[in-house]
């Protein structure tokens, strides 16, 4: 279960990293939730993001790359495990632009784990 969580993880971040973004929603379960800061977001179903979504956060912060730091399963039940996240945001001369510490859900349903819910 932890291995799959994290696999699956891997894959989302390989999708972000090669700016595919139906690569990432492929890689989540809908509805998908979202709690960034204290506004609870709900996507439906994917094509939640702007096709301008990387282009916009490369001009906003220089971001060129994720990078994961720590992947820690923190609670595991049988289709559902909780892992903190940890991970940096890189330009493209491998600087930080920004790191990030969060808590998200990956679960199994109809036999595929993907990401149900990520806090930030």
């Amino acid at each position: 279960m932890i291995a799959a969580a994290i696999r699956r993880i891997d894959e989302f971040t390989d999708r972000f990293n090669a700016r595919d973004l139906a690569g990432m929603d492929a890689l989540l379960h809908f509805p998908h939730v979202i709690l960034s800061g204290e506004q609870l977001v709900i996507w439906e179903g994917p094509g939640q993001l702007p096709t301008s979504f990387f282009d916009d956060l490369a001009r906003t912060t220089g971001w060129a790359k994720s990078t994961y730091q720590r992947k820690e399963a923190v609670l595991v039940s049988p289709r559902k495990v909780h892992l903190l996240v940890e991970y940096s945001r890189d330009r493209a001369d491998g600087s930080v632009a920004s790191r990030h510490r969060n808590l998200w859900i990956v679960t199994s349903e109809n036999d595929h784990w993907g990401i149900k819910q990520r806090s930030y």
